[in-house]
Formats: C-alpha cells, sequence, structure tokens
C-alpha cells in the first residue's frame, strides 16, 4: 500500500449513528434491559452505582463501548460475569475489549460500578443531563444527557426496559420513571425501587429528587399524581387543574394513553427556564406554578409528549419535528376544544410571526444548531394544520390514532408518516410535503 492510500486510509472518518450527535451511540450490540441500583448524597452531590446493562451482539464481538460522561470514575466492569481483557474511560467513552470474541446474537451482561459528582454535559444546547438544585437534584437528559449519570447507548434509538433503584436522605422524596415498586426505609435512608417496562429511549429516563410531597389527582381516566413541594400545593391545584380534562381530550384524539404506569408532574422547588418531558413524567419549575394560569399550553405540551416523542419517537434527531411539531399542535387543539382560540386562529397567527421571521430553515432537517429552534416546533404544527384542512378532520385524527399505535414504544422518520398519510387521502400529498417539510421558503397558507 503507497504511502498516500495509507494516510486516506487514516483520515476515513468514524461511523456515526446520528451526525446531529456524531459522538453518541454505539455500534455491534442492542440493549433490551437497564438496571441501576443508586446512592445519591444530596449534600455532597455524591452519586455511586451499580448498572447491571442486558444486551445481545449484532455482530462478531471483539470490543464495544458504552456513553458515559468523564465526571464520573468507573471502578469496576463485567461481561457475562467475566472481567474483560481491558477497559478504558475517557472522551465519555467506556471502551470495553472483551477476552475473546463473541460471536453475533449472543447475550451480553454488562455490569458497571461507579462513583463520582455528576454534573450537567456541555452541549451547544446548553447544559442536559444531571443537575443540582438548591435542594435536592433533576435530570433533563434531551438530547444526550443520560451519560452524566449512568452509562448507557445514548441515542433515542435505542429504547430498553429500565428498573430503578434509588437510596438517599430519608427526608427526601425520590422518583424515577414507571411505577414504584418498593419504598424501605434503612440506616437514616429511603430506598425506592420504580419499574418500567415500557422500552425507553435513555434521554428520557429521569431522577428527581427533592423535598417532595406526592399527591394522587382525581378525575382522570388514567392514574395521575403531582409531586411537590407542600408549599406550592394551592398554586398547583388552580394552575394545573385542567390536566384530566386535557388528558381525556388527548385520549379521544390521539389514542389511548402509552403507558401503564400513569402519569406524573414534577414541581421543583427552584425556577426552571423550560418545563422538561420524561417518559411518564413532566418536569415543571414553580415559576409555572404560581396561581396566576400562565402555563396552560406547556401543560397541554408536554402531556402531548408521552403520545409524541416518548411512546412514538424520531429515530434520528433531523426528525425533530415528529416531537416538537406535534406537541405544539396539541397545544393548539387543546385551546381549540377548551373555549379558546380555535387551531385556525393559531395557525394565522404564527404562520404571520414565522413571515417576519427569516426563512431558511429545512424542517425535515433543520440541523444540530437549529434543532430546538421555535421555527421547528411552530412550522411543525402548520404543517399539520394544513394537512388537517387537506384530508379532513375524520381523516386526520384517525391518521394520528393510527401513528401512535403503528409506532408505540418504538421508533420512526418523517418518511414513515407520510406514507401513512398517503393511505387516508386520494388526492397527492407530495406537493405538501415538499412545500412545507423539504423547502425552505414558507409556503402560503
Amino acid at each position: 500500500m503507497t504511502s498516500s492510500k495509507k494516510a486516506a486510509k487514516k483520515a476515513a472518518p468514524a461511523p456515526v449513528i446520528d451526525p446531529y450527535l456524531p459522538g453518541n451511540g454505539n455500534f455491534g450490540y442492542r440493549v433490551s434491559r437497564y438496571e441501576l441500583e443508586l446512592e445519591y448524597k444530596v449534600s455532597i452531590n455524591r452519586l455511586a452505582g451499580s448498572a447491571t446493562i442486558t444486551a445481545v451482539t449484532l455482530s462478531a464481538l471483539r470490543s464495544f463501548t458504552l456513553d458515559l460522561a468523564d465526571t464520573l470514575a468507573v471502578s469496576r466492569v463485567s461481561v457475562n460475569g467475566r472481567r474483560p481483557a481491558q477497559y478504558r474511560h475517557s472522551a465519555g467513552k467506556l471502551s470495553i475489549t472483551l477476552p475473546a470474541t463473541l460471536p453475533s446474537g449472543a447475550a451480553m451482561t454488562i455490569v458497571v460500578r461507579y462513583n463520582g459528582t455528576p454534573r450537567p454535559i456541555d452541549t451547544e444546547w446548553g447544559e442536559v443531563g444531571f443537575e443540582e438544585l438548591s435542594d435536592g437534584s433533576l435530570v433533563a437528559g434531551q438530547p444526550n444527557g443520560a451519560a452524566s449519570w449512568f452509562p448507557c447507548d445514548d441515542h433515542p434509538s435505542s429504547k430498553a426496559s429500565y428498573r430503578i433503584q434509588i437510596g438517599t436522605d430519608s427526608p427526601y422524596y425520590a422518583l424515577a420513571n414507571g411505577d414504584l415498586v418498593s419504598r424501605r426505609a434503612r440506616a437514616g435512608q429511603t430506598v425506592w425501587t420504580y419499574e418500567l417496562a415500557e422500552p425507553t429511549s435513555s434521554y428520557l429516563i429521569t431522577l428527581q429528587i427533592g423535598m417532595y410531597e406526592s399527591q394522587r389527582l382525581t378525575k382522570s381516566p388514567v392514574p395521575m399524581n403531582a409531586v411537590l413541594p407542600a408549599r406550592l400545593r394551592r398554586e398547583f391545584d388552580h394552575d394545573f387543574e385542567q390536566q384530566p380534562q386535557m388528558m381525556k381530550l388527548f385520549i379521544k384524539l390521539f389514542g389511548p394513553y402509552p403507558l401503564a404506569s400513569g402519569y406524573t408532574v414534577v414541581i421543583t422547588d427552584d425556577d426552571l427556564e423550560i418545563p422538561l418531558e420524561a417518559q411518564g413524567i413532566s418536569i415543571f419549575g414553580a415559576n409555572h406554578c404560581d396561581g396566576n394560569n400562565g402555563a396552560e399550553r406547556l401543560i397541554a405540551h408536554e402531556l402531548a409528549h408521552q403520545w409524541f416523542g416518548n411512546s412514538v419517537t424520531a429515530r434520528r434527531w433531523r426528525d425533530i419535528w415528529l416531537h416538537e411539531g406535534f406537541a405544539c399542535y396539541a397545544e393548539w387543539l387543546w385551546s381549540e376544544n377548551s373555549g379558546g382560540p380555535s387551531a385556525a386562529d393559531w395557525a394565522r397567527h404564527y404562520y404571520e410571526r414565522l413571515w417576519a421571521l427569516p426563512q431558511d430553515l429545512l424542517l425535515s432537517d433543520p440541523g444540530p444548531t437549529d434543532m430546538f429552534d421555535d421555527r421547528v416546533y411552530k412550522r411543525g404544527a402548520l404543517t399539520l394544520h394544513v394537512l388537517r384542512t387537506r384530508i379532513g378532520d375524520t381523516n386526520f385524527f384517525a391518521l394520528l390514532r393510527d401513528w401512535t399505535h403503528r409506532y408505540r414504544h418504538s421508533t420512526a422518520f418523517t418518511d414513515d408518516f407520510t406514507g401513512l398519510a398517503a393511505g387516508y387521502t386520494h388526492e397527492p400529498l407530495q406537493p405538501l410535503w415538499q412545500a412545507w417539510l423539504y423547502s425552505k421558503a414558507l409556503p402560503p397558507l
């Protein structure tokens, strides 16, 4: 081989799962389950734990990686009960080399023991992941913050079930995703154990610790709870009183609520810039619960994510409009069905606002810098409204229910949605998609 060919071979870029997050995700295996046994000291922000990861190889495998932030130190690794030939932890990756190659289709049980002072991961969208609060902690994982507190395959296309055991100081309430299956006190600590059976992307796994109390909400068609500081109960009862009605409406429009464990809203004792979604959980700041009923559209938005984003998840981040455009349109649908402006009114309102903004964003591929730009949310919702007016309400809502059923607890591309929509009309929809999804210029409403 000539030196030039050697240089070309050396310069070849490493393969990536998603160019929006080129450092995230891992090759060679598929995870089916995580079991986390954690202990957290609130006063010193110290996390220690063990992660047991069940996976299967997708090809012959001698080495593989997991995503794990450098702020956490790995003390021990085993694969199928044996220590690996080598492991190395740097640059956000835990690299593991096995003593012998595993064949394709082989089962792997990976155990990682680790500890450290968890911190959010710095990204171009700000800090994401495990965050210390004034008296407690929260996890806001979107899009790549899961690795800030446990080793994982941190990409939305990788879904698994979870068992999360968290021990923390007894005065504190600890919440994670799924059903609370055990709560026991031991030596000044309380150990909380949660079980989440539904396949879930790692960024949607959360941990919320604070001086909270839990209350069960009534008049909801699915179990609904609130976890919040006692001082905010009166404001919560006022600001969030419409949640059960939102749940009833969205079940009617979008299909059955996708989680057996129900829905929980957390109100942190700190202010938060924006609410955050997790699987079966939405997290709001104290500033969203002030008794002035100013967060109603955000409450509808976060609830809608349980269908659009959490259950049906974009397989790659370029298709983020499948999350945010749908949840934004759910805000308009709630307004329309609760005595506020209609979806058509909101469409006209936001069309005028988008018209005044730069028209340099491609909804189907906004780029990593702009994937959380508000134009993705509003243009995505407008796209759905234009589709609704084209195919009619009966077909439109039948399409949404088909979408949430067909891709329930799975992942999908934009092409999956546009292909499914073609079955709900006799007229071609390609001009609509070309104008709204695949062109930057804002088309006529």
